[in-house]
């Protein structure tokens, strides 16, 4: 199973956890089988087509998954996701 880090504004929708084990061949499945797990976070993790929302970025072992094939990138048992939720903001 992978592990999945939890960034701090997901961990209510996860029992406060900072880390998770999920199960599944490709980065997609595994952030599918934590959205399964922990239904509050489906939303914030995908967007309505289905595809990764375009605010969160998602790191394989300090890489990130746009640059690899995406949802469809393997993963091994020992890999790690860090889920990381876009910035906003900025001065008037």
């Amino acid at each position: 199973m992978a592990t999945v880090r939890i960034p701090p504004v997901l961990r209510p929708s996860v029992g406060g956890e900072k880390e998770l084990s999920a199960g599944g061949a490709s980065v997609g499945e595994v952030l599918r089988a934590v959205a399964l797990s922990h239904p509050d976070t489906e939303s914030q993790l995908f967007a309505p087509d289905g595809g990764l929302n375009r605010y969160v970025n998602v790191y394989l072992n300090d890489e990130d998954v746009r640059a690899l094939d995406g949802r469809e990138t393997s993963l091994g048992d020992h890999d790690t996701l860090v889920i990381l939720p876009a910035m906003a903001g900025g001065s008037r």
